[in-house]
């Protein structure tokens, strides 16, 4: 089975600067990482695609080869990189336009495999968008999931409950953290990553209109970004104990 992974570079959320004039994140005044939500993502699309091997995807700059040999050294065969200049300060949409574009070349994909979500705009959208330009179905939130001819079976968390699909494949999902537990890289599997060539496509390699991408092909437009005053420090109440006395007596704690 043809598996891809999306990943994301994003910027530590500790160290995230506001561009005023672009309303854009500052991504390089920030230590760059792996979308912590991916790894779960990665771990599962290695699994299911078994001995074929799974791509793992990204969009961003050249610096993003990082993220993408990380994916590799937790498990996945191949990486590709859709890095362009006329790609920065794409919206959740055109990075969608951009990701469909690039699964095109890879030939039949069976499945997509997302995180829940980007640590750095916790929009959750871009995943579904990918569904619908490609006409495929989705399904987000995925707690378990097992391939077999053809058919993706999946537990989904829907609020408190629990929902079992059987979406045909190709599809899209985004795995939250029940699905697995992400491996850690040995040695030999970094060192695979550090040799692994990875597939770099640019705007002109994926034929994509200079009007879809970026900043103009971005239907979404930001008025304001600012980051929220600070206020007193907080402080720490003296007897913990009593506090919590005191709070079973008013029925706020069982």
């Amino acid at each position: 089975m043809q598996v891809v992974v999306c990943i994301k570079q994003v910027p530590e959320t500790g160290a995230v600067d506001i561009d005023p004039q672009r309303l854009t994140l500052r991504r390089a005044s920030a230590p760059a990482i792996l979308n912590p939500a991916d790894a779960w993502a990665i771990e599962l699309a290695v699994r299911l695609a078994g001995p074929q091997g799974a791509t793992a995807v990204s969009m961003g700059p050249p610096a993003a080869e990082a993220v993408l040999r990380e994916a590799v050294a937790r498990g996945c065969e191949r990486a590709v990189l859709a890095s362009d200049p006329a790609f920065a300060g794409s919206d959740t949409w055109a990075t969608a336009v951009v990701l469909a574009g690039v699964l095109q070349t890879l030939g039949p994909v069976d499945l997509v495999v997302c995180g829940r979500m980007a640590s750095d705009g916790d929009t959750a959208q871009v995943p579904p968008e990918l569904a619908a330009l490609l006409g495929w179905p989705q399904a987000t939130e995925v707690a378990s999931a097992n391939a077999d001819a053809g058919h993706l079976y999946l537990t989904r968390r829907v609020d408190d409950a629990e929902e079992d699909l059987d979406l045909p494949l190709p599809a899209v999902i985004t795995v939250l953290k029940q699905a697995c537990v992400p491996r850690l890289p040995n040695l030999p599997q970094v060192l695979r990553a550090r040799r692994c060539p990875i597939t770099v496509l640019d705007r002109a390699a994926l034929g994509l209109d200079p009007a879809a991408c970026g900043l103009t092909g971005s239907p979404t437009r930001v008025e304001r970004i600012f980051a929220p005053p600070a206020h007193g420090q907080a402080q720490q109440h003296p007897d913990l104990a009593a506090l919590d006395s005191a709070l079973r007596r008013q029925g706020l704690l069982p």
